[in-house]
């Protein structure tokens, strides 16, 4: 009888462990290629170190997300990771939070105007620019430096179209990149369809750009439909995005990507879910942990189809 008592109070200790932790994960948007695999990588690696999440989806509402966090502070949740819809709303959330004194970790997108963070908060993500850089460095050497471009970026006030954009349109301005005029710059909101209609509409307007320039993969694949349905040679134009998605790898072996530069989902992911833990547990952490962009292109792309 006592060893029975013992075995349940022990299964009662371990159960009341395993519910201690739970995170609570607002994510921006679920319909979205890259935000995909992130928060399956989010999912996973709670699953393998026992961690229950609660996913929310703010369908790029800043106000729902906001109030999904809200929530998460009321139901007691021991930990908060969230990918914001907008970089400015970063300053409310993390408020928010401070105030109940849960950990929260920003992954991916870095909040704007925030140069430190609050106790018990941190951001891992990527360095926006650095994949600007990437990306642009390698369509100015495919261009040799000369020609005519145009840059379909992600949704404004994001620090991705912020970083991306500024850092290609910086290279693009200086030797020896400077032979390369930005046609135009407009946003397609992340997502192939607009990308496609824009693509189509500058075309139609008689644009006939050597290059584009995608802030993400999703946006480059549109330009890539809209440019074969009107005929275009493939050869003839350099198109590059960012994040190496599946589609986009596809895309590249199949001759119509030239450029995409890899977002390490998983690094991003375990590494949100790994700090929000240290956070709560009263272990060390990194405020900011900037997980490296890597360039693609065909050369390589044998390694990176491998790891997707």
């Amino acid at each position: 009888m006592k060893k029975l008592i013992l075995t349940t109070a022990i299964c009662a200790l371990m159960a009341g462990a395993a519910q201690a932790e739970k995170i609570g994960v607002a994510m921006s948007l679920f319909d979205d290629n890259y935000l995909t695999v992130l928060r399956h990588n989010i999912q996973r690696h709670a699953d393998d170190i026992g961690v229950q999440v609660q996913m929310e989806d703010a369908q790029g509402d800043i106000a729902r997300q906001q109030s999904q966090i809200e929530n998460f502070v009321a139901s007691g949740v021991d930990g908060i990771i969230t990918m914001l819809v907008d970089a400015d709303s970063g300053k409310a959330m993390s408020k928010i939070a401070a105030q109940a004194g849960i950990p929260l970790v920003f992954v991916n997108m870095l909040p704007a105007n925030m140069e430190t963070f609050p106790d018990k908060q941190a951001w891992v993500g990527s360095d926006e620019e650095q994949a600007g850089e990437l990306q642009a460095t390698e369509v100015c050497k495919l261009m040799d430096g000369k020609g005519s471009a145009v840059i379909l970026m992600g949704q404004l006030g994001t620090t991705g179209q912020r970083g991306r954009t500024a850092a290609a349109e910086r290279v693009l301005k200086n030797p020896p990149c400077d032979g390369i005029k930005i046609l135009d710059a407009q946003t397609a909101n992340w997502m192939r369809t607009p990308a496609m209609d824009l693509m189509t509409n500058w075309i139609t307007s008689g644009m006939k750009p050597d290059a584009v320039l995608a802030n993400n993969d999703e946006m480059a694949l549109g330009a890539v439909q809209a440019l074969k349905s009107s005929g275009f040679d493939m050869k003839t134009v350099v198109v590059a995005g960012v994040d190496a998605t599946q589609d986009a790898l596809a895309a590249m072996k199949g001759g119509d990507l030239d450029v995409t530069v890899y977002q390490s989902a998983k690094g991003q992911g375990e590494g949100a879910v790994d700090t929000v833990l240290k956070i709560a547990r009263g272990q060390p952490y990194e405020a900011r942990t900037a997980v490296p962009f890597e360039l693609v292109t065909p050369a390589n792309l044998a390694e990176y189809t491998a790891n997707n």
